[in-house]
């Protein structure tokens, strides 16, 4: 399905979470996409556009993305002015950040900074009954973007600049005082100095680079 041929995309709705971060919901029009995948989107086709990668679930009749508006990202700041019913380009959804249905029922941790947790509210709003932990490393409490949806219990905030999260820190301080079961499946999306020192404790933990998988926002 060629997205520039379709009908315009509109934005439905506009959650603000704080002063710089919100989630835009806008038609689907029947895009398919597996949780873990990102789209490109943008003002119009002439415009530039951006990957973000989808909020919502597989079986939502909708799709979210989740934005943080940054000083020096265009896209960002464009998208901060939108209203309900402005259109919007929206390109077909790619990507390999995915948990694979042989790999449902395992133990699964997730590690996301800031807004790379949008990939993991797509996996737990699209598949029932997973066995879970996510570590959303944030500066402050208030950046627990939506956290009310995961389970209390699987959801572990590390806080890095006030004393209000579950955990006082970053995920990699959370990882070197937390042992983690070398058959785990990990998944890590977001800027990639996480990622690197993630990998890195994670494997001298005694956990695959095969058991690992990365998505870098920045």
């Amino acid at each position: 399905m060629n997205l520039r041929e379709n009908k315009i995309f509109k934005i439905q709705e506009i959650r603000e979470l704080t002063e710089s971060a919100f989630v835009l919901r806008f038609d689907r029009h029947r895009l398919n996409f597996v949780a873990g995948q990102h789209i490109l989107i943008g003002l119009d086709e002439s415009a530039e556009l951006r990957e973000y990668s989808v909020y919502s679930g597989e079986k939502d009749n909708f799709l979210e993305v989740l934005v943080k508006e940054v000083e020096d990202g265009s896209v960002s700041k464009q998208l901060k002015k939108l209203k309900v019913g402005d259109p919007i380009q929206v390109e077909s959804a790619v990507g390999f950040f995915r948990i694979g249905k042989e790999d449902i029922d395992k133990n699964l941790l997730f590690i996301a900074s800031g807004t790379g947790i949008a990939p993991f509210h797509s996996f737990v709003t699209s598949y029932d009954d997973l066995n879970y932990t996510l570590l959303h490393g944030i500066r402050y409490a208030s950046e627990a973007y939506e956290s009310d949806i995961y389970e209390n219990h699987r959801y572990i905030s590390c806080v890095s600049k006030d004393n209000k999260g579950t955990f006082q820190g970053r995920v990699t301080d959370y990882l070197k005082e937390n042992k983690i079961d070398k058959n785990t499946l990990v998944y890590l999306c977001g800027n990639s100095d996480m990622i690197l020192e993630s990998k890195d404790l994670l494997e001298e933990q005694g956990i695959s680079n095969e058991h690992i998988f990365t998505e870098v926002y920045f």
